[in-house]
C-alpha cells in the first residue's frame, strides 16, 4: 500500500515542496453575469494544489506537481501549462480511460450567492488516485508534502489515499494540509466535517479559514480551532479582511516536528516564533492589506504558497504570515487564479515594513512590478 521511505535525496537537489492533487482546465467568464448568460469563455487552469506548486516555483523554489489527468488536449494543456511555471511535472500519470476535469465559473466572489460554479470532474482521471497508482517515491521526495481537502473529496480512493499520505511514518517529510472544505463535492452520506477534522489532525502545518471552521465544524474563533487542531505544529487560522492568526508550538521531538525531520532540518522551517516550554503556542496576529480586488479567486493558494516559501526560508512567524498575505495579493490583483508574485527582494522590504506602514499599504492592479518601490505603493 505504501511506498518507500522519504530523505533519501541529496539535501542540496531535494525538492522543496511536492503539491499532490486534481488540476482542472477551467473556463472563465467574458463578462460578469450568470453562466446562462455569458457568450464566451476564455480557457485557464485551476487545481488548489497545482496552484500552490505554480507559485512557490514562480518564487524560485523547486516545487513538484504530482497529479493524474486523462489522454487528451485538455490533460495536455495542463500539464504543459503548470510545467511553463517552472513546476516538476514528471510525476503526473495519464489515464487513458478517464477524462480531465473541466469547470466553469462566473465571474463573482465565491462568498456571493451570485456564484456559480459548474463541475465536470466525476469519474475524472484524478479522481481515480489511490496508494495503488501513484507515485510514493515521488511525493516522499520533496521537504514538504502540500495536501488539501478537496482530493479527500474526490473519490474513497482519494480519500485512503490521503489517510495513507498522513499516517505517521518514519522518515515522512513535513505534511502541510489545507482544509479546502468544498461542501458541493462531498458525495451523499459521507461526514465531509469529521474527514477533514481527522485528516487536518494528522498534518504538521494546517491552512484553514475560520469561516469554514465554523460552518464544517460549528467552532467559532481562532483559539476555539486550535483546541480543536491540537496536534500540528502550525495553525493558520485566515479570518478574511481580519487577517491571520499563526499558533506555532514549540519544538517536538519525532518525525512531526517542525524543526526534526521533515523540512525543517534543510529549510529553516523549525518553529521559528515559538517560544517558552516544550510544546507551548506562541500566537502571532498578522493584518492583512488594504487591496483593491479584481477576482477573489486563488487567494487562499497563493497565502499558503506565500507562506510555505517564507517556511523554507526559515523567516520568522510574522514574516511568514505577511509573505501570504502579499501572494495573496499579488492573486487578487488580476482575474485569474495565478500570478507571478513579487520579486523576493520586494516582498521581503514590504513584509520588513513596521507595523504602521504595514497598515497603511494599498494594493491595487500592478502592484508586484519590480520597479515598485514600498514607498511607492499606494495608501489610502
Amino acid at each position: 500500500m505504501s511506498g518507500p521511505a522519504a530523505g533519501t535525496a541529496d539535501a542540496a537537489t531535494r525538492t522543496d515542496v511536492v503539491c499532490l492533487g486534481e488540476s482542472m482546465v477551467t473556463f472563465l467568464p467574458s463578462q460578469p453575469g450568470r453562466l446562462a448568460d455569458v457568450p464566451s469563455f476564455g480557457r485557464g487552469i485551476g487545481g488548489a494544489e497545482s496552484n500552490v506548486a505554480c507559485a512557490l516555483a514562480a518564487a524560485g523554489h523547486r516545487a513538484a506537481w504530482v497529479g493524474r489527468v486523462g489522454a487528451d488536449g485538455f490533460g495536455d494543456h495542463l500539464v504543459e501549462t503548470i510545467a511553463s511555471y517552472g513546476v516538476d511535472t514528471s510525476a503526473v500519470r495519464r489515464d487513458p480511460a478517464r477524462p480531465t476535469g473541466i469547470y466553469f465559473r462566473t465571474a463573482t466572489d465565491r462568498g456571493t450567492d451570485t456564484h456559480e460554479v459548474a463541475y465536470y470532474r466525476a469519474g475524472s482521471a484524478a479522481s481515480a488516485m489511490s496508494p495503488s497508482n501513484v507515485p510514493y517515491e515521488e511525493l516522499f521526495a520533496g521537504r514538504v508534502l502540500h495536501l488539501s481537502g478537496i482530493t479527500a473529496a474526490l473519490s474513497a480512493d482519494c480519500l485512503a489515499l490521503l489517510r495513507d499520505l498522513t499516517a505517521a511514518r518514519p522518515g515522512r517529510p513535513l505534511v502541510s494540509f489545507d482544509v479546502n472544505h468544498r461542501p458541493r463535492l462531498w458525495r451523499d452520506g459521507e461526514a465531509d466535517a469529521s474527514v477533514l477534522l481527522e485528516l487536518a489532525r494528522r498534518a504538521d502545518l494546517v491552512f484553514v479559514g475560520e469561516d469554514e471552521a465554523e460552518e464544517a465544524w460549528g467552532i467559532v474563533g481562532a483559539e476555539a480551532i486550535r483546541a480543536a487542531l491540537p496536534e500540528p505544529a502550525v495553525v493558520v487560522v485566515k479570518r478574511g479582511s481580519a487577517g491571520a492568526t499563526v499558533f506555532a508550538s514549540g519544538l517536538r521531538p519525532g518525525p512531526r516536528s517542525f524543526a526534526a525531520g521533515g523540512a525543517g532540518d534543510a529549510a529553516g522551517a523549525g518553529s521559528a516564533g515559538a517560544g517558552g516550554a516544550e510544546g507551548a503556542d506562541t500566537v502571532t496576529l498578522v493584518p492583512a492589506l488594504h487591496v483593491d480586488v479584481v477576482a477573489a479567486v486563488g487567494a487562499g493558494d497563493a497565502f499558503a504558497a506565500g507562506f510555505l516559501s517564507a517556511t523554507l526560508r526559515g523567516l520568522p512567524v510574522r514574516e511568514r504570515a505577511r509573505h501570504g498575505h502579499l501572494m495573496a495579493a499579488a492573486v487578487l490583483t488580476v482575474p485569474g487564479d495565478l500570478t507571478d508574485p513579487p520579486a523576493r527582494d520586494h516582498a521581503d522590504r514590504l513584509a520588513a515594513l513596521d507595523d504602521d506602514a504595514w497598515g497603511r499599504l494599498r494594493l491595487g492592479p500592478g502592484w508586484t512590478a519590480a520597479d515598485r518601490a514600498p514607498e511607492e505603493v499606494r495608501t489610502p
